[in-house]
This record gives C-alpha cells, structure tokens and sequence, in this order.
C-alpha cells in the first residue's frame, strides 16, 4: 500500500510537472503570436501612414492645379461655368467590386502622381503664354488718348490749316479742352518728354513691342522719361503749343519707326469723326 501510495504520489507530481509544461508552452506561443500580432499592426500602421503622406502631397498637386486652371480660366476669359474646378467629376461602372491589394494601391497612385506633374507643367506652360498674350495686349494702343472726345482730322492727306496746300497728316487729332488729361492709350515706358519742332510739348511712350505712341501739343508734360505707365495713366495736359491752330491732343503710333494710322489700333474706342 504504501508503494501503491508512493507511485501514485510520483504519477501526480509527473502529470502536474507536464501540465506546467504544456502551460508554459502555451504561454510563450501566446506571447510569440502577440509579438506577431502587434508587429503585423505596426507594419499596418506605417502602410497606412505613408499612405496617408502620399495622400496628402497628391491633394496638395491637386489644390495646385485647381487654383492654376482657375487662374487660366480668368487669363483665357472664359466663359462663367465653363469649367468648375470645386466639383468633382462624375464616374461610374458596372461591379462586381473587388478588393485592391496595396501594391496595386500604390502604382495608382505612382501614375495619378505622375499624371498631376505633366499636367501642371503643360499648365504652367499655357499660363506663361496666355500671361505673355494678356501683356502684349495690354502694350497695345487700344483707347483713346483722351476721354469723352471725337476725332477731328484723320491719319493721311489734307489741307494743312496753315498755308492750304497738300500735307501728310501722320496721326488723328482729338478734341479737347485746356488742361485736359492725355493718357497713354496702353503700358509702356516713357521714352520722351520735351519739345519738337512743329509738335510743341510732346511726350512719347515706348510699349517694348517695336510700338511707340507720340501725344502732342500739350500746355504742359506731366510724365516724365523713365515712368512706368498703364493705360489710362496721364502723361500731360491737352494745348495748343507747337504749330497748331487751337487746343487738341494730336496722337501718332509708330512702329520700328514707321508711322502707322492710328485708327486700325483704335477702332473700338468709342470716339467718332464730327
């Protein structure tokens, strides 16, 4: 009995010492699989991470290329609602939908990343022509010299108001009383300021396009050489100085120093012959 009591005692304390065993196997398998668990999450986490990076200069790309078309849009003058960039575009498609692996995930959008850089860059192309177009037209005569005025002697040939014979008349006269504003009819920079014989006072503005536009016969010049001016900007104020019969603003448009007629440059300005 007691040997029987002895061997029973030695089965319990074996069964006990393999069941801790087992338990403490069953604990560190545990921990290893929490280890994988938890750096399985981790590497999840930095994915999802970078992802979230990658999104965030995507959207940026994006916000840069809405703001560029809408600036285009206001430099080519285009039509309102033409083209609305706070709207997303509609899509759609038939299923079935299936789930997208990461790798997949990231060359799309590696492609939209690309895609974003040779639109903008075609983009700032286009703006730096159009921005280029808008200037040269800005450096265009295009608005009379002189406001709420009509002509009142044409570009060519006519009597001259002094001796009557023939004279080649080189620019337009324009009506206006002393003191009037003349404004340079489009940007440019002065070029001149002084007197010229048989033009009195005259100042001259040079438009940096082989264009050069002449005002004449002013009381007095108020630009002076070197300023910069945009159309509208008063360069002097209207007379009758030079060789002239009463006060006028006597305009001239040049380019590569040929004398043009003014009236193909200012057809739309709004003034009329009396």
């Amino acid at each position: 009995m007691t040997a029987a009591a002895v061997l029973a005692c030695s089965g319990l304390v074996l069964g006990a010492g393999a069941a801790a065993g087992e338990i403490s196997r069953l604990k560190a398998e545990n921990t290893r699989q929490q280890a994988m668990i938890d750096n399985t999450r981790q590497e999840a986490q930095r994915e999802v991470n970078a992802l979230a990076a990658r999104l965030g200069e995507l959207q940026a790309q994006a916000n840069r290329l809405n703001a560029l078309g809408e600036r285009l849009t206001r430099i080519g003058k285009l039509g309102e609602g033409e083209f609305d960039f706070t709207t997303a575009v509609a899509v759609g498609g038939p299923g079935p939908v299936q789930d997208m692996p990461a790798r997949a995930l990231h060359e799309g959008m590696e492609q939209v990343d690309t895609q974003f850089r040779t639109s903008g860059d075609q983009l700032s192309v286009l703006e730096a022509l159009l921005l280029g177009e808008e200037m040269e037209r800005a450096a265009l005569p295009s608005r009379s010299p002189v406001g709420s005025s009509y002509v009142t002697s044409s570009y060519g040939y006519r009597a001259d108001p002094f001796s009557g014979g023939r004279a080649f008349h080189r620019g337009i006269d324009f009506s206006a009383r002393l003191g009037d504003p003349v404004m340079a009819v489009a940007d440019g920079v002065v070029s001149y300021s002084g007197q010229r014989s048989g033009y009195g006072n005259v100042v001259e503005v040079d438009h940096g396009n082989g264009y050069v536009t002449r005002y004449a016969h002013n009381s007095r010049n108020t630009a002076r050489v070197g300023d910069l001016v945009r159309a509208g900007t008063e360069l002097a104020k209207a007379g009758s100085t030079g060789r002239s019969t009463g006060v006028h603003v006597h305009f001239e448009v040049w380019e590569g120093g040929r004398v043009l007629n003014p009236r193909q440059f200012l057809a739309d300005m709004g003034v009329s012959r009396q």
